[in-house]
């Protein structure tokens, strides 16, 4: 999509330069075949997820840099005519808020993306969390949460385009190391919940991107990524991103 050198004008003289200050983050200037001093708008992607989207190093704890973190690379990887909002949150779930920590559930954070952002794409990648043996949650119950998830963005945008929805499968989960007891049980659900998951895309006719077959959990405690399974997401996901047709 492409807006004249008039139209930003008018933005700049009717919205103060500190609007032109924010606009620049979501357009390049380029010139274009066919076109003469223009701008062309770039596409916005949401990466909604849990700490793998944040970037939780398990060996460290701490959070990956750029140059490690999917998103990041990912929107290297893109280029200018993509911008990347990196919203991971450790803990957050599709189902239920964790105790003592607050509302951390999907639904709760994702509609002030959607009122804020001019969205093309939303990758959502959860469902690790809900794993956990606290919650008791069947892999139906998992499955299910994602549904309203992503009935809630079809509900939100209603008769506007919605943006092209990416899912990702929590990875193969293993009750090792210090969660051990935490994600008790949660590798009988593994396989049934990235089932479910791709029979919920194929439904909703959303695109599917299964981790459980393409990258492994870390060693150490058995849920967060390393750095090579992170540089394989963001290759793929470039890939699905760059054959999505709008």
């Amino acid at each position: 999509m492409y807006i004249s050198v008039a139209l930003i004008l008018h933005y700049c003289l009717f919205y103060t330069p500190i609007g032109f200050v924010k606009l620049k983050k979501y357009i390049t200037f380029r010139p274009a075949a066919n076109y003469t001093n223009e701008f062309f708008v770039k596409k916005n992607i949401l990466c909604f997820g849990d700490s793998n989207t944040w970037g939780l190093n398990p060996e460290t704890g701490k959070r990956y840099n750029d140059s490690i973190r999917w998103p990041s690379r990912m929107s290297m990887l893109l280029g200018d005519n993509f911008n990347v909002i990196e919203a991971g949150q450790p803990n957050r779930t599709l189902v239920n808020n964790p105790p003592f920590i607050g509302g951390l559930n999907g639904i709760c954070y994702l509609k002030p993306y959607l009122e804020t952002e001019s969205l093309d794409i939303i990758i959502i990648a959860l469902g690790t969390n809900d794993l956990k043996k606290r919650f008791d949650l069947s892999p139906r119950q998992i499955a299910k949460g994602l549904e309203e998830l992503i009935e809630q963005i079809e509900l939100f945008y209603n008769a506007i385009k919605k943006p092209n929805i990416i899912i990702l499968s929590p990875a193969h989960v293993k009750a090792i190391g210090t969660y051990k007891h935490i994600y008790d049980g949660a590798m009988n659900k593994n396989q049934p919940l990235t089932a479910l998951f791709e029979t919920l895309c194929k439904k909703k006719r959303i695109h599917y991107f299964d981790l459980q077959q393409r990258v492994n959990v870390s060693k150490i405690d058995g849920i967060h990524l390393c750095s090579q399974a992170h540089a394989i997401i963001a290759s793929s996901l470039y890939k699905i991103i760059k054959d999505i047709k709008n």
